[in-house]
């Protein structure tokens, strides 16, 4: 059975007589909480709040909460196992929350179940439990949020659900998820797999060693010195940028916005935006690219060597290459034919813009 839990505190006789001075909602602000979650896959689920995740010690997964909000005392926090994996969970006991570091007049909503736990935006299944929570700016309502700063052994897993805020992670070594409605979310120097979903928000990733998937509904997302087998990045609306990244395989996916990626090494490679320029400058072996706007022009550079069938094809717009083609079919719009043993495969392909296929160094 989950249990509430009771934060832990030792007082000296002068903060013992402030207590007796202050209304309680004003303490829950000032005086950190501190919680620990054993197993080596723990989820913590909060609704609002600034998150910050560091490097711990272990044994096991602690976070340090500070309460923020008239109303922060009526926050509670349960922990224990939900569908197999280790929980802490922050109850807000209100359908309407207001959280004043929100930018003015903004809104979000979000199903949240009986147990505190929420998300699963991709499961149709459960998309529709829990009772509707809407949190802003202003307007009244809970009027809560809690910081937290989580700290994660080697080695550990962690899910971290937040609904509004933002997220900062740096030097964690362990396999995270992050899944957030609407907040910034930024990460430096972790290892391991990286998963982060986010509604609305920035990200930006730096110095990632291990797979990586970045999920955004609006946002801009940004990629430094980034290496994984596999790296996806797939928003609905917004650039992507990415510079000193090596993958064996890498997608990059934008419903709108450009997409600007340089010392690039990803032998197969998928870019494909929906109006927006592409412009990636690819180093090492390629063996199959795929490039495609709908509207928009496209520059890649390639190595000097590459050996690839080419298909580069615009519905209006020039076609330029800096390399000798052997030319199965030309025309002002479509050109096909191969790059010198032919050994991979180059796609390239805009509704409406000019499209260059140069060398590079």
């Amino acid at each position: 059975m989950p249990s509430i839990v009771q934060p832990r505190f030792s007082w000296t006789l002068p903060q013992l007589l402030i207590l007796a001075l202050a209304p309680s909602s004003q303490l829950s602000a000032q005086q950190a909480e501190r919680y620990s979650v054993s197993g080596g896959e723990v989820a913590i689920y909060n609704l609002a709040g600034e998150v910050r995740v560091d490097p711990g010690p272990g044994p096991d997964i602690r976070a340090e909460v500070t309460r923020g909000g008239a109303d922060a005392a009526k926050i509670k926090v349960q922990r224990g196992e939900v569908d197999g994996t280790q929980s802490l969970r922050f109850l807000y006991p209100a359908d309407r929350i207001q959280y004043s570091k929100l930018s003015y007049g903004s809104s979000t909503q979000i199903r949240v179940r009986e147990d505190g736990t929420f998300s699963d935006r991709h499961d149709d299944e459960h998309r529709d439990e829990g009772r509707r929570i809407t949190i802003s700016s202003g307007g009244g309502g809970l009027d809560a949020y809690a910081d937290l700063r989580i700290t994660v052994p080697m080695g550990k897993t962690l899910a971290l659900y937040l609904a509004v805020g933002k997220v900062s992670v740096t030097n964690v070594e362990g396999d995270l998820t992050i899944d957030a409605a609407s907040a910034p979310v930024t990460t430096s120097n972790t290892r391991g797999e990286l998963d982060i979903d986010v509604g609305s928000g920035a990200v930006q990733v730096t110095k990632a060693r291990g797979e990586l998937r970045v999920d955004t509904g609006s946002g801009a997302v940004a990629l430094s010195d980034v290496s994984g087998e596999n790296i996806s990045v797939d928003t609905g609306s917004g650039e992507v940028t990415g510079t000193s990244m090596r993958s064996s395989q890498l997608s990059v996916e934008t419903g709108s916005g450009d997409i600007r990626v340089s010392g690039l090494t990803a032998p197969s490679l998928k870019l494909e935006t929906g109006s927006g320029a592409v412009t990636a400058d690819v180093s090492g072996e390629l063996w199959n690219v795929d490039v495609q706007t709908g509207s928009g022009d496209i520059t890649l550079k390639v190595p000097p060597t590459i050996g690839a069938e080419v298909d580069i094809e615009t519905s209006s717009g020039d076609i330029e290459t800096d390399f000798e083609v052997a030319v199965t079919r030309h025309a002002r719009d479509h050109m096909t034919g191969r790059i010198g043993d032919g050994r991979g495969k180059i796609e390239i392909e805009t509704g409406s813009g000019g499209i260059k296929l140069v060398k590079g160094s």
